[in-house]
């Protein structure tokens, strides 16, 4: 499915469940996916009660029809193991399968992800499904992947966990005066004397008011635990297919940043990563290309795929609205512009019944061809063909990266203090933001990742520090890097406890700051500093601090603190260390992170400077809105879509660079001397992008020369090849 020789375009299809049809829908259904050049479908995702009716009872007999069925008809096929959702009689006999509630409530048989990972029952069961499926289907052609279970998530608290979590717990303290010790259990009385006397952190223990708790480093713990239970689950089902078959592509679906699990851990297991992408309509669209970055990620920049998105509305959302006309073609060309080579949907055909039965498909209630969705399918899959093996295996190349971590995101939102404003993901999109609307790429890294490809590294609320980090990070600005990090950062080690002898901890010395205070202000209490003659609003956090030899940037200019120091920068070694000791607004982090590029030469993919919007004036909302809109591009001459408007140079001033700023998105793909550029407009007005060099328009099949000025229509894609 992802680097493999039988593939020779970009895979288009998703998740099919004929089971839930009668037999004489079906050939209905293969004729509509040759219709909309649908090639691949994701099969047996919640087949496990019919797979498996009783105990030691296996029927795979409608399974061997729909395989026999999408075989003859061409179709590639992702294979689920169905283990996701377990049979009602398994529940019924075997109640150790089912999970315990956050405040203690043992669930009932019902909706999916209610099997405990610690369950010795679901542990046998859903092995002994997967190695029967890799037994019985593993031999055809026609399976490109094996699909794990289903957006693994949740978490338990019962028996089985918590014998299971003491059982962790030995394997990573060794003894109990070493969980004494990181846990700081001195406090409020609550040093162990035996193992049995450690319980699940839940309601019922340490937890209060939601998700707050009054021992991090037991929650924190306890969130790493279930992280990898889960994650042992889908290794032991992976384990069992590659012992049958050594050369198969096993992935599960992942959900982009979400929080529950380490996917960093997880994506040492998997063979290539796969995931769900279901933004809301109204997030921006650097949202959602900050999810595939981190996917992508993952595997150190590896092609991923993107296993399920919507074709037109999400079930489960407060207001299921529809995407527009064009969107799903865009979205689609977002995913592979950031490193995907499938473009995979949910669902194949519309569910007539329970929770998923209004959620968006190819194939809707209608039953036929004649939808607005099912034609831009099908126009989708065409492009799709045409563009061949042409993007396959195409990898970014970064300067940047930002450092993210699950065990700092953990710590840091499980802490009593200093805001429960200050929310993880929010400091990490900040940065992302600012770097990726003004089009440079970005990578994630973690602890383990090699830092010597990048010029600049970000560390957002790196509250965190784990032992040998700082090293690293060390030795990157010493050899020449710029390293960037905020408020609160610094802070704690591991096991979040604090690192004494002054705020940031082991990052003292590279910053050549120290924080004194920390000030959370109310959401409607601001600061204020001003940067190069422009003043910017300070909310949420003021770190107070001192310089010992960083140079003061930018002071604070209100309450007690007025005069300390708000933005610094240490020269150490051959590099900078910058500290953003306040959360600032867009318009300086734009500035700030473009000014930092520019200092170590990085040039962006598409300068906004060469796009401009193909109007009078630039009336439609300021830099970062989200729009949205009811026009489909088609690939369009400059000619063909002036239609009188002004045309503006490549020579834009700094009003037409805001005025395009987060409208138009721009990512490039390597591969095999290939360098192919995705132009993607995210707007509702018509852009004008001057080309930089000779390209080949992929899409449009023509020549596109150095100067030429192209249009790209609102939801428009460019889809540009280096012409050598």
């Amino acid at each position: 499915m992802i680097n493999d020789s039988r593939i020779q375009k970009v895979l288009y299809g998703g998740d099919y469940n004929p089971e839930q049809w009668p037999e004489e829908i079906w050939e209905e259904d293969m004729r509509l996916f040759h219709l909309a050049g649908i090639d691949v479908v994701t099969l047996n995702v919640f087949s496990w009660a019919a797979l498996q009716p009783s105990e030691d009872v296996y029927d795979f007999s409608k399974l061997d029809k729909i395989m026999d069925l999408v075989e003859a008809n061409g179709l590639k096929v992702c294979l689920a193991t169905s283990t996701s959702a377990h049979p009602a009689w398994m529940a019924t006999r075997h109640p150790d399968i089912l999970r315990v509630e956050y405040d203690g409530t043992k669930r009932k048989f019902g909706a999916r992800h209610n099997s405990c990972p610690n369950s010795p029952t679901y542990q046998k069961y859903s092995v002994r499904l997967a190695d029967k499926l890799a037994e019985r289907y593993g031999d055809r052609e026609c399976v490109v992947a094996w699909h794990v279970s289903n957006e693994y998530s949740g978490e338990c608290y019962c028996e089985n966990c918590e014998k299971a979590f003491r059982v962790w717990l030995k394997e990573k303290y060794g003894t109990l005066d070493e969980v004494n010790r990181v846990w700081d259990t001195a406090f409020w009385s609550h040093t162990f004397y035996d193992w049995d006397e450690i319980v699940v952190p839940d309601l019922r223990s340490e937890h209060f008011w939601g998700n707050r708790t009054n021992f991090q480093g037991i929650s924190l713990d306890y969130a790493r635990f279930n992280s990898e239970s889960l994650q042992r689950c889908y290794e032991r089902e992976a384990e069992v297919i590659h012992k049958r078959l050594p050369n198969a592509k096993v992935t599960t679906n992942l959900m982009g940043a979400y929080k529950d699990l380490d996917y960093k851990k997880w994506a040492k297991s998997m063979d290539f990563v796969a995931w769900d992408s279901y933004p809301e309509n109204t997030a921006p669209w650097a949202w959602n290309a900050m999810n595939h970055d981190i996917m992508r990620s993952l595997k150190g920049g590896m092609p991923y795929a993107l296993m399920e998105q919507t074709p037109s509305v999400s079930n489960w959302l407060s207001y299921c609205s529809l995407k527009r006309p064009g969107v799903m073609r865009l979205w689609s060309y977002q995913a592979v512009a950031h490193g995907a080579d499938t473009v995979m949907f949910f669902q194949m055909r519309r569910s007539i019944g329970a929770c998923e039965k209004y959620h968006g498909a190819v194939i809707d209630h209608v039953g036929n061809e004649n939808t607005r969705v099912f034609r831009e399918i099908s126009a989708l899959g065409g492009e799709l063909k045409t563009l061949g093996n042409h993007t396959l295996g195409g990898r970014m190349q970064a300067k940047a990266a930002i450092y993210f971590d699950w065990d700092n995101w953990w710590a840091l939102e499980l802490s009593a203090g200093p805001s429960t404003d200050f929310k993880y993901m929010d400091e990490i999109f900040t940065y992302y933001r600012a770097l990726a609307e003004q089009n440079y790429p970005v990578d994630f890294v973690g602890v383990e990742d090699d830092l010597d490809k990048y010029e600049i590294l970000i560390a957002p609320a790196f509250y965190m520090t784990k032992t040998g980090y700082d090293e690293k990070i060390r030795e990157f600005v010493r050899r020449g890097g710029t390293f960037i990090t905020t408020f609160f950062s610094g802070i704690v080690d591991e096991h979040d406890l604090v690192i004494t002898g002054g705020y940031p901890g082991r990052l003292r010395d590279i910053l050549g700051i120290w924080v004194e205070e920390i000030d959370a202000l109310p959401p409607d209490k601001r600061n204020r500093i001003t940067y190069e003659g422009e003043q910017y609003s300070a909310r949420m956090l003021c770190d107070i601090l001192h310089s010992e030899g960083a140079e003061v940037l930018a002071s604070y200019e209100k309450d007690f603190y007025a005069g300390s120091p708000a933005l610094t920068v240490n020269h150490f070694g051959e590099g900078k260390a910058y500290y953003v000791a306040t959360q600032l607004t867009d318009e300086f982090y734009r500035t700030f992170m473009r000014e930092r590029m520019e200092e170590k030469g990085i040039r962006p993919v598409l300068p906004l400077s060469t796009v401009s919007v193909m109007t009078e004036t630039c009336e439609a909302g300021g830099a970062g809105d989200t729009l949205t809109g009811s026009d489909v591009l088609v690939g369009k001459t400059e000619e063909s879509m002036y239609d009188g408007a002004e045309k503006k140079t490549a020579d834009a001033s700094a009003d037409d660079i805001s005025c395009v700023c987060g409208k138009v998105e721009a990512t490039e793909r390597f591969a095999d001397g290939k360098r192919i550029l995705y132009v993607l407009n995210h707007s509702e007005e018509t852009l004008a992008v001057t080309l930089d060099r000779d390209r080949k328009d992929l899409l449009e099949g023509v020549k596109r020369n150095a100067g030429e000025t192209v249009a790209v229509a609102p939801k428009g894609v460019l889809i540009l090849e280096n012409v050598n």
